[in-house]
C-alpha cells in the first residue's frame, strides 16, 4: 500500500470512528410515541395528542408499563412524575434501567404507595451481575402527587447517582477493582411501570391495596435521555469524548454544593440503609459499606 493510500485508509477510519461517538450519543425529548414501545397493558396508557405526556392506570383488570426503543449503556434519564394521590397503598411506580441478560443489571427508582395521610416511600436498588439487596429508601421533602418533579439517573464509568429535582439521593459508586459487582457492560433500556405490589410494597404487606378507590393513576410529563446507544462496541460508549459529556472527570464523584445536599438529604429523609442493616446481612456488611461515597 503506498504512502497516500494508508493516509487515505486511516483518514477514513478514523471518521468512520467519529460518526460512530457521533451516533452512538443521541438525546431523546418529549414523544412518548417514538421512543417508546408498550410493554403490557396498552388499554392502561393513555397518551395526549402532541406525544409529550402520558398516564398508566392500574385496576384490577391490570397495570401499564412501557420501555425505551433503544437500550443505553452509560447517560443520564430524567423523567418528570405525578403519582398517584389518595390511598395508595399496595402500588408500586417504578422508573427504572433494566437489561436483558440472564445475570441482568438493573438501577431502580420505586415508589412504594401508601394509605391516606402517610408519605410515600421512595426506594432505589442497584442489581448488578444478578445480585441486588442493595435497597435504600427514603422520605421526600415534598407531596409527590401535587405536581411534577424530576427524577433522575446519571451512570457513568465512576458513578451512578440517583437525583430528585437535581438533589442526590444516593450514590453508588464504581469499586469493581475492590470486588464489588458494577453495571459496566450490559445495555440497558430505560421502562417504566405501575403495577400490584400490595404483597410486599406497603407495610411490609399489611396494607393492600383499596380497590373502591381506584383506578390508581400516575402521570409522566417531560423526559430526557441523553444516553449512549447501544451499537454492538462498548468502547464507543465508554470514552469521555464531547458527545459522551457524562463520563468526564468533572462528573466522576459530587461537586462540593452536591454533597451537602446529598448529606441533607441522608441526615434527614434517610429510613433504611441496607449498609446500617447488620441484622440483614448478620454483621457482615458487603463491601461497598465500607468504602467512601465520594
Amino acid at each position: 500500500m503506498t504512502k497516500s493510500r494508508k493516509v487515505t485508509f486511516f483518514f477514513g477510519v478514523f471518521v468512520a470512528y467519529l460518526m460512530q461517538l457521533a451516533f452512538s450519543s443521541v438525546v431523546f425529548v418529549g414523544d412518548y410515541n417514538k421512543d417508546f414501545m408498550v410493554l403490557w397493558g396498552s388499554n392502561h396508557i393513555n397518551t395526549s395528542a402532541d406525544g409529550h405526556e402520558r398516564s398508566l392506570v392500574l385496576d384490577k383488570e391490570s397495570g401499564a408499563g412501557f420501555a425505551s426503543n433503544d437500550m443505553f449503556l452509560f447517560g443520564e434519564f430524567d423523567m418528570q412524575i405525578k403519582l398517584v394521590p389518595g390511598r395508595s397503598a399496595g402500588t408500586v411506580v417504578a422508573f427504572y434501567l433494566r437489561s436483558n441478560e440472564p445475570n441482568h443489571d438493573e438501577i431502580d427508582f420505586e415508589f412504594l404507595g401508601n394509605v391516606a395521610g402517610k408519605p410515600y416511600i421512595l426506594q432505589t436498588n442497584v442489581f448488578a451481575d444478578g445480585f441486588d439487596n442493595r435497597e435504600e429508601r427514603i422520605h421526600l421533602w415534598f407531596d409527590p402527587t401535587k405536581e411534577f418533579h424530576t427524577y433522575s439517573i446519571h451512570w457513568n464509568l465512576h458513578q451512578i447517582v440517583f437525583m430528585v429535582d437535581w438533589v442526590p439521593i444516593r450514590v453508588y459508586r464504581n469499586h469493581a477493582d475492590k470486588g464489588v459487582a458494577f453495571p459496566r457492560s450490559q445495555p440497558m433500556a430505560l421502562e417504566v411501570t405501575l403495577w400490584n405490589g400490595e404483597s410486599w410494597a406497603t407495610n411490609g404487606g399489611r396494607d393492600k391495596i383499596d380497590w373502591s378507590k381506584g383506578p390508581f393513576v400516575t402521570s409522566f410529563g417531560n423526559y430526557k435521555i441523553d444516553g449512549c446507544v447501544w451499537r454492538g462496541n462498548a468502547r464507543f460508549c465508554r470514552s469521555d469524548s464531547d458527545a459522551n459529556w457524562w463520563n468526564k472527570d468533572r462528573f466522576s464523584t459530587l461537586t462540593m454544593p452536591q454533597r451537602r445536599l446529598f448529606k441533607w438529604v441522608k441526615k434527614y429523609y434517610s429510613i433504611y440503609d441496607y449498609c446500617n442493616d447488620y441484622e440483614r446481612f448478620h454483621n457482615n456488611l458487603p463491601e461497598e459499606c465500607s468504602i467512601p461515597k465520594y
